[in-house]
């Protein structure tokens, strides 16, 4: 949409509120709201102030002032809220007018920039596999005496000798045995095609929705994929509408990776497609029908995935699911159809059009706008300087013996060792001014001193059934 096609909808719907959205740094999205008729055609242009000051990882009070700038082709009238617009918005300084180089969504329009310079290709598209959990209720704290969460569901295999007012009527879902059962067991079917209906209502594509694996209600809904930039916008919208959703059922969906444990936890798998000029490039007669810069890019991937967790896997719960017999990738490997590989190429269709390879180490605690554009720049590194990716992995890695397992690269065991990784080896992040040098030390700086030390410093609950009686 224009902005003259936007306010032209504002008329058309009677909305009479406009809610402007960002993200924050680490990978909130925020928002205010204007009166419908404030907004005007130069609005697009002008955009509105705000204070930056309190946004994680921003200005300081002394610099605060900045500006958001809705974006047009991102409206769509809310669900939720009464007559209502929402408008996804670019972060200015408003004395220069400069993109601020710490707002996510910029970084993400500078990575598809500098894709298009270097003539390689002009579409990154990603189809993105968002898994979450709706619980029926969820209690946690943390302070000088005290240290507990406890959530539960209905279809929790815990509930099965459950004795309450109303009647256990089984139907409870065994630990990794979540996929695809069919209601009365998925007790969340209707949630999720309300979620699946409210995302088409709201522009986004849907190809699919289901239980996933676990216990205790996760879900899973397939987007279309799309563009990097518009994949991003898109998460952003499919969070907001699944934890509305399950908020009118009286439920609360998480994207935590791992909030239960001794069961599959919830990943983001990124599928991945370079195209140029309407023309499919991973298409080609190398291993898995993959073309030779397919393979450039699964090496820039493989090369640089240490440094690409920082991003992708950015908090400390994010390595709790990232562990041996619960099909997420424990080594950096690629393979053909085994998804026990950091790197899978699937087989579902032979047409070059569908041609791409899914990296699935990612979790939907990213931020992602930076976390799809850091592994674009890693794609575009690996097919720049033509990285091998080595050798396919053919045997499911849960069955390697230890001497075998020990020839693989493994990935990061922990957020502290990924920021080190990040420090290490970010060079290619730089490259066209995507990333800088400021924005990586500011991530660094966040996630350890907010994140990583804060872990450390606070007693664990386990370690008093470990430790007590020392």
């Amino acid at each position: 949409m224009t902005p003259r096609e936007v306010l032209a909808l504002c008329r058309e719907r009677e909305i009479q509120a406009i809610d402007l959205r960002f993200m924050d740094f680490p990978g909130t999205q925020k928002h205010f709201t204007v009166p419908a008729k404030i907004l005007v055609e130069k609005s697009f242009e002008d955009g509105f102030g705000f204070d930056g000051s309190s946004m994680r990882g921003w200005k300081a009070i002394n610099e605060s002032d900045m500006l958001v700038v809705p974006q047009p082709e991102t409206a769509f009238v809310d669900p939720f809220m009464t007559n209502t617009l929402v408008m996804t918005c670019n972060i200015q300084d408003p004395i220069t007018r400069e993109d601020y180089a710490k707002d996510p969504r910029n970084v993400a329009r500078k990575a598809e920039s500098y894709m298009r310079s270097t003539k390689i290709a002009d579409v990154a598209n990603f189809g993105p596999e968002a898994e979450f959990f709706i619980f029926d209720d969820v209690q946690f704290d943390q302070n000088e005496h005290e240290c507990y969460y406890h959530v539960d569901s209905i279809e929790g295999q815990w509930n099965r000798g459950k004795a309450g007012s109303t009647p256990n009527a089984g139907y409870k879902i065994r630990h990794k045995e979540g996929y695809f059962p069919v209601p009365p067991a998925d007790t969340l079917q209707e949630a999720r095609t309300e979620m699946m209906l409210a995302l088409m209502d709201c522009g986004v594509e849907v190809e699919a929705q289901h239980h996933e694996v676990a216990t205790g209600g996760q879900c899973e809904i397939d987007m279309k994929y799309a563009p990097l930039l518009k994949t991003a916008d898109n998460l952003l919208r499919y969070k907001y509408i699944v934890k509305n959703v399950a908020a009118k059922h009286g439920k609360t969906a998480t994207f935590m990776p791992k909030p239960l444990w001794n069961d599959n936890g919830s990943g983001l798998h990124l599928h991945m497609s370079l195209w140029k000029e309407g023309k499919p490039l991973f298409a080609g007669s190398r291993y898995g029908g993959l073309s030779e810069m397919g393979m450039y890019a699964m090496g820039g991937i493989l090369k640089h995935a240490p440094a690409l967790f920082a991003f992708c896997c950015p908090t400390t719960n994010s390595y709790k699911r990232l562990i041996a017999g619960y099909e997420a990738p424990i080594n950096l490997t690629y393979s053909y159809r085994n998804r026990s590989a950091a790197i899978r190429i699937p087989v579902h269709s032979p047409h070059p059009e569908n041609k791409r390879f899914e990296f699935r180490c990612p979790d939907s605690s990213s931020n992602p706008y930076l976390a799809m554009s850091a592994v674009l720049m890693a794609m575009l590194d690996g097919i720049q300087n033509k990285i091998d990716p080595g050798h396919p992995l053919e045997k499911d890695i849960y069955d390697l013996k230890p001497d075998e397992l020990a020839e693989l690269p493994a990935v990061p065991e922990s957020l502290e060792q990924a920021l080190q990784a990040l420090r290490n080896d970010h060079q290619f992040l730089l490259v066209g001014d995507v990333f800088t040098e400021d924005v990586i030390d500011t991530w660094i700086w966040y996630k350890s001193s907010q994140e990583v030390a804060a872990l450390r410093e606070r007693p664990h609950p386990y370690e008093f059934a470990m430790y007590y009686d020392i």
